[in-house]
């Protein structure tokens, strides 16, 4: 596990060693353990190494058998050995027993095609002297990151991170608006798009090549949801639990501790349950809790490392949120605000003072069917066969007239917000609950100046594309795929790659392996979503790893408790971050609309929680990245 940066130059231009080693040092968190450069006229590629495999002899940059190809990577291959064994047989010669030199070789072996043998997380650049040809590849459900930066002149800058790119004296610190208008709706910056404008992420499942000042990108992975297969309920079982077995022994070869998260949800579980019966040794396991039970899920984990014999640890969570959320802003590089990314920054921080790699549950959800939203979707779908005055005379109208709390969470309140978006088609439908600020909100929100700057850009078109692509599948698998691709690599695999490796802690995520990701596709609907039962098949797989009441009880997800922080020890920080003079001049948010949602929020009046950290996150990096 590692980081990278690479610059490579048109026109001849030898590239400056002083700023690839200034970008190379802005990731010394990433790989703390050892670095390397690799140096030829108008190309420069560097990394910081976390080493995991190969500790002798794994240092990186790594070339082929002639040295006309360089790599530099940041990932694991979980596979390397097996494709090793195939090249050795192909006459090829390894100078390490690294991961890293399998990949070089493969790509002299295939080309671009070498993508499809490769089992793991990567993002990689290998530049091949004999053609000036430069090869960047990204995994394909977007694990490990690739930020690029293809400037005017045809030079190509690149990275693992913001702060490395932006130690490059060419990139611009030019805000993308169109970048902050979908973050105010998804939290977080959808790929290919970052909050400036002279920065791109290279997209999962994608390569890149650079050559002579032109780039050219392809996709080479997506999940298809249309080839289903025939199989029984218990064969579907078996075959996942096969599938996820395999996929959690390879993410187990390390050279270094390692461990789990346990969060005492159905992925996590089921994840450390198969881990006990590869090892031979208990397995340490890491949870996180908060002094607020609500949000606090411990004892469900507890319950699960007892039952595998596993040894738990557990941490009780007093965040200073005020210490860490500078700390937040600064590794993530643009504006983030799943608040998820504390507690697990904080599971990170501590989980790295006893292990270097860490197995996790991510991606369960996306491939299973395990939001609740799902089982909307389906009910909405359902309920919009039903006539629309008997709709309105029946449902909607008495729905509405019961009395709510604004400032706690009800099954009345879910019933009112769901019937707001039930009517809809599919993709605003889904846009509406996936939103912090929807459309609707934007319209008080945003100033005159502001919009008339998005040119009519409009965030729904992120998810509303692969609605539209998935035609043909159904609506279970149709929202499947739309997580996949957008809420899955751009809030979730982003909050734990910067969170971890901001600590030097390898996260690895057996649901992701994309073998499981296919054989998940392949499933019926119903199988997955048993009418309204969220992940009915992984329940079952589940069910015979651990006990069923960790199994069988509603979701809570990875919540923080920031609707009380704001009105308790983070009031006067929020109200000085969202009502000084500067923030209140942005010219995106109308200063009213700052006032009024600070104010009803800390004066109890309304929960604004979610919509105060959305803009507070987006204010302190404007502080952070722009004001400087």
């Amino acid at each position: 596990m590692c980081g990278i940066v690479g610059i490579v130059n048109s026109g001849g231009r030898a590239v400056d060693l002083g700023v690839l080693e200034k970008m190379n040092r802005a990731i010394l968190h990433r790989g703390p353990d050892e670095d390397g450069v690799y140096l030829n006229e108008n190309v420069g590629m560097a990394m910081r190494r976390l080493a995991i495999i190969d500790l002798a002899s794994g240092k990186q940059p790594i070339h082929n058998a002639d040295k006309s190809k360089w790599i530099v990577f940041n990932g694991e291959i979980y596979n390397y050995q097996e494709i090793r064994a195939d090249l050795d047989k192909r006459g090829h010669v390894f100078y390490t027993n690294s991961d890293t030199e399998a990949i070089v070789h493969l790509y002299d072996q295939y080309g671009p095609e070498c993508l499809k043998f490769l089992r793991g997380m990567f993002a990689f650049a290998i530049w091949d002297e004999r053609v000036q040809e430069l090869f960047v590849a990204r995994d394909r459900v977007g694990k490990k990151p690739l930020l690029y930066s293809h400037q005017p002149n045809g030079d190509l800058i690149f990275g693992s991170e913001f702060t490395a790119l932006l130690e490059h004296p060419s990139i611009s610190r030019e805000v993308d608006d169109q970048a902050i208008d979908a973050y105010l709706s998804y939290l977080c910056v959808p790929a290919p798009m970052t909050a400036f404008k002279q920065i791109r992420k290279l997209e999962p499942g994608h390569w890149m090549k650079w050559k002579a000042g032109e780039i050219e990108t392809h996709r080479y992975w997506l999940p298809d949801f249309s080839k289903k297969i025939k199989i029984s309920e218990e064969d579907a079982i078996e075959e996942t639990t096969r599938i996820l077995r395999e996929s959690t022994r390879l993410r187990m070869i390390s050279e270094v501790p390692l461990g789990a998260f346990l969060s005492g949800g159905v992925d996590s579980s089921a994840v450390v349950a198969l881990m006990a019966q590869e090892s031979s040794q208990p397995v340490k396991t890491f949870s996180i809790g908060f002094e607020e039970q609500d949000f606090s899920e411990l004892k469900y984990a507890r319950r699960v490392a007892e039952h595998v014999g596993a040894e738990y640890n557990e941490f009780i969570v007093r965040p200073n949120a005020l210490d860490v959320i500078p700390t937040l802003v600064e590794h993530y590089g643009e504006p983030y605000a799943d608040s998820s990314a504390i507690p697990t920054y904080y599971v990170a921080k501590e989980t790295r003072k006893h292990v270097t790699v860490a197995l996790n549950g991510d991606g369960g959800d996306e491939s299973f069917a395990g939001y609740e939203r799902y089982t909307a979707m389906n009910l909405a779908e359902t309920y919009s066969r039903v006539p629309a005055a008997l709709r309105k005379a029946f449902v909607e109208t008495p729905i509405g007239f019961l009395p709510t709390s604004e400032l706690k969470r009800s099954r009345v309140r879910d019933a009112q917000r769901f019937l707001k978006a039930a009517n809809l088609p599919r993709n605003e439908r889904y846009f509406r609950w996936m939103s912090t600020f929807n459309s609707e909100a934007k319209s008080t929100l945003y100033t005159d100046e502001f919009r008339s700057r998005l040119n009519g850009a409009n965030a729904m078109s992120v998810i509303g594309k692969w609605f539209e692509r998935s035609n043909g599948s159904g609506l279970l698998d149709a929202t499947l795929l739309t997580d996949q691709m957008t809420y899955l690599p751009n809030d979730l695999l982003v909050k734990v790659d910067i969170a971890t490796m901001a600590n030097s802690l390898e996260a690895r995520s057996p649901f992701l392996d994309h073998n499981l990701i296919e054989f998940a596709a392949s499933l019926p609907q119903s199988l997955k979503m048993r009418r309204f039962e969220t992940k009915s098949l992984l329940k079952k797989v589940a069910a015979k790893l651990v006990p069923k009441e960790v199994i069988y009880r509603r979701k809570m997800g990875f919540g923080v408790p920031i609707g009380k922080w704001f009105r308790g020890e983070m009031k006067e920080f929020v109200r000085e971050a969202l009502l000084s003079e500067k923030a209140l001049n942005r010219g995106v948010v109308r200063p009213e609309m700052l006032r009024k949602y600070v104010d009803e929020h800390t004066t109890g009046t309304r929960d604004h929680a979610f919509q105060i950290w959305t803009l507070l996150m987006l204010e302190l990096w404007y502080q952070r990245f722009i004001d400087r």
